[in-house]
């Protein structure tokens, strides 16, 4: 089945495109669409991943692939966020840094979007779980987030399971 999952009003925060169809692993025969990456017919094969050298806290305004995995995250393409933002959690220092395990929680939480969105229940549960977790540690407003609203609204989305994702808005 493919992706039917929109939401046209969000704002956007990168210039970037949008991919021309959201990734769903696992899925098989009519359903599954090429690899972005490994498949030639992939939407993102041969291109280079975003690399950054180095990503602080007071630069998420300008990075590019940090505001255009927050795109990508609001417009169901969790898979994708999770390639882009990636790049921001190895130039933030990775797990070793406040702001790398901040984006790791982001990146987690896209997956645990992608993983309801594909009926994985008990993984979107885990994931959940631990990105809450991990965007816990920070302020109340970090890298442009709510943090307690986009918990709140992310468990309350997974507990109530009627369809609905959490979106990011950043605080500009």
């Amino acid at each position: 089945m493919p992706p039917t999952f929109t939401q046209p009003d969000l704002p956007r925060y990168s210039e970037r495109i949008l991919p021309p169809y959201r990734y769903l692993p696992f899925q098989t025969g009519d359903a599954a669409l090429p690899h972005p990456r490994r498949d030639k017919l992939g939407h993102s094969y041969g291109k280079p991943a975003d690399y950054l050298p180095q990503f602080a806290a007071q630069d998420w305004r300008r990075c590019e692939p940090y505001l255009y995995g927050i795109d990508l995250f609001n417009h169901g393409y969790w898979w994708e966020s999770h390639e882009a933002l990636e790049a921001v959690w190895l130039a933030a220092g990775g797990s070793d840094t406040e702001c790398g395990i901040f984006v790791q929680g982001l990146i987690q939480l896209g997956a645990a979007q992608l993983k309801r969105f594909i009926g994985q229940r008990r993984g979107a549960d885990m994931l959940t779980e631990s990105a809450c977790e991990k965007l816990t540690r920070t302020d109340a407003i970090y890298l442009g987030i709510a943090v307690k609203a986009l918990i709140e609204t992310a468990q309350r989305c997974l507990r109530e399971d009627q369809g609905e994702f959490p979106s990011i808005a950043l605080q500009l």
